[in-house]
């Protein structure tokens, strides 16, 4: 919590947040250029999927980043409307895009991994039609939330809504679980993975480059949206005078 009030202060923001974005752009290229190089190759082709399973190094991070917008989205509603934080209506605009976008990429890679998986692009199972409602669920955030700055709201009817949307995340983590689907069940879980460690291990810089990456462009964004803000503060200052 002290944290979140030391930042709370728009100018405290940026002052941190502009050496940030370029720190986080930087070692995300890097991460995601060395987990690009050692995925294709420095790994075996899988000995069913052959050379198709390349594109984990991508539909994963997508799948992790698309979940993990929404929970941050979550977070930013949450401290909105219980501590009222001045840049979590930011926040939540500014993570929205990036997280429909990782989405849209997690339904793209799949499909593309899973036409010679499963010999067809799209299959209405679980986790593909919850992912695909998710993406649904991020278009109607990023429009309401520009409505309701659009008409000068305080930000609470976009909180609740993203909020509600949590509901989808345990939807889409279970879905292989709960349903039977053709989607392949958990791989990777605390306790080990069933994908063999000479595939697994760039995943793991992938994982951590395309999440540098993400926090740099959340981040880009917020200071975008604080730059409009007194942009159009100013001028409502001048169209008054």
């Amino acid at each position: 919590m002290a944290t979140l009030h030391t930042l709370a202060n728009p100018a405290r923001f940026l002052k941190i947040a502009r050496p940030l974005t370029g720190i986080f752009l930087g070692t995300g290229v890097v991460l995601i250029a060395v987990a690009v190089w050692a995925g294709l190759t420095q790994t075996p082709p899988d000995y069913l999927q052959g050379e198709t399973v390349r594109i984990l190094y991508i539909h994963v991070p997508a799948a992790w980043l698309g979940m993990g917008g929404w929970s941050g989205i979550a977070i930013a509603s949450l401290s909105l409307i219980v501590w009222r934080h001045p840049l979590a209506q930011i926040a939540g605009r500014a993570i929205a895009w990036p997280g429909a976008v990782f989405a849209a990429l997690c339904l793209a890679t799949g499909s593309i991994w899973g036409r010679p998986t499963w010999g067809t692009w799209w299959q209405w199972d679980g986790r593909l039609t919850s992912m695909l409602l998710l993406l649904f669920v991020y278009l109607g955030y990023i429009a309401l939330a520009r409505a309701d700055a659009d008409r000068g709201g305080d930000g609470r009817i976009p909180a609740l809504y993203g909020l509600a949307g949590t509901a989808l995340l345990p939807v889409i983590r279970y879905s292989v679980v709960w349903w039977n689907t053709l989607h392949q069940g958990q791989s990777i879980g605390l306790t080990g993975s069933s994908i063999d460690k000479s595939l697994l291990w760039p995943l793991p810089i992938a994982l951590a480059g395309f999440t540098f990456l993400f926090a740099a462009i959340v981040l880009m964004r917020m200071r975008t949206l604080l730059a409009q803000a007194k942009a159009e503060a100013r001028m409502r200052r001048m169209a008054r005078a």
